[in-house]
């Protein structure tokens, strides 16, 4: 797995947002959502082992085997309680 590098830090720019790339990897091996973004990247929402809901923006790689990171963040308020809900009508 690659991550986007913030130009002006030179760390994984998800870092910005509070995240670890081991928690991006999480959500990313067993995400509760995963749908299609724009322009080609897709969108992953799941559960981290802390408890943490986080929003992963990734792009496959053209064999399928690794993915690039761009970002990733923590559901808040409005964002969250629609997870939430969407979550519940699957059941």
């Amino acid at each position: 797995m690659r991550f986007y590098i913030d130009p002006r830090t030179g760390e994984p720019h998800l870092r910005r947002h509070g995240v670890t790339e081991e928690e991006a990897e999480e959500v990313l091996s067993k995400p509760a959502e995963d749908r299609l973004g724009t322009e080609g990247a897709r969108v992953a929402i799941g559960r981290t082992a802390a408890g943490r809901v986080l929003r992963v923006i990734y792009v496959r790689d053209p064999d399928g085997d690794e993915a690039f990171v761009v970002t990733s963040y923590e559901l808040t308020l409005k964002a969250l309680a629609a997870f939430r809900r969407r979550r519940r009508r699957k059941k």
